[in-house]
């Protein structure tokens, strides 16, 4: 398959010098370790709070990283694309008998993202050591992982779309990804009602993240039918940001016009 061909190439390529590939994994695998510090030093101190334990934010936690880290693996080329536009080169892009939404999300794939990845996947499974979940529980999460991460991918596909009308850097976007990551890591019940609202229904984080893993653990009144299809709104999001990303390409004008 043409795609897995052009992730292999990607990965082989970062792959010729081993030692600096394994260093900069190790550092985001011990970076990252930095957030969940935080949290636990909150939590030593409270032990609960608002009836949630440091166990249970961890289930949180541990989704909200491995999506975020598996959106930036592979959507490294959407990441860097205001560059390319900048630069005129998304013309050749357009010469190229493929989709230009496909030559773009496998123009790159940032496997050096696996420590942060692995340092979701660490506190994720500690976490679930404290817990007895069914198998259907464990697809939920697996499903919230995969929700988490489309939304993501989706931020950053919006972000590459909004340089076909401004190659300026858009600050707003940072926040929502970098700012909802931060946020998102804790239960969004703890924040004020508007907050929750754009984690819900605008960027619906929540709904990927927070919503099953309250409903698995009976934390929020929401029906549990609600909770287990709530990451769906992940992946909603994800195809939405993908539209968009079609319109611009229809409004884009070649730097040769």
């Amino acid at each position: 398959m043409l795609f897995w061909k052009l992730v292999s190439v990607s990965i082989r390529a970062q792959l010729q010098y081993p030692a600096s590939f394994l260093m900069f994994v190790l550092a985001h695998f011990i970076g990252t370790f930095i957030d969940i510090g935080g949290i636990w030093l909150l939590f030593d101190r409270f032990k609960m709070v608002q009836g949630w334990t440091l166990h249970e934010v961890g289930l949180i936690y541990g989704i909200v990283q491995m999506g975020f880290a598996l959106a930036e693996m592979f959507a490294r080329g959407f990441d860097t694309f205001s560059v390319m536009i900048r630069k005129g080169d998304f013309d050749l892009i357009l010469l190229r008998p493929l989709s230009s939404l496909f030559q773009i999300a496998t123009r790159e794939v940032n496997i050096m993202r696996l420590g942060r990845l692995f340092q979701g996947l660490t506190v994720l499974i500690w976490s679930l050591s404290y817990f007895s979940f069914s198998p259907i529980s464990a697809l939920i999460i697996l499903a919230s992982i995969l929700s988490a991460a489309s939304l993501f991918y989706g931020l950053l596909v919006i972000q590459a779309t909004i340089s076909f009308w401004t190659v300026e850097a858009l600050e707003i976007m940072n926040i929502a990804g970098y700012g909802g990551l931060q946020a998102c890591q804790y239960p969004v019940s703890l924040y004020t009602k508007p907050f929750r609202l754009i984690f819900t229904f605008l960027i619906p984080l929540a709904c990927a993240t927070y919503y099953p893993i309250a409903t698995l653990l009976q934390k929020e009144v929401v029906p549990f039918w609600l909770g287990m299809i709530a990451p769906l709104a992940g992946f909603v999001f994800l195809v939405l940001a993908l539209q968009l990303w079609r319109l611009g390409v229809r409004h884009y004008r070649s730097t040769g016009s």
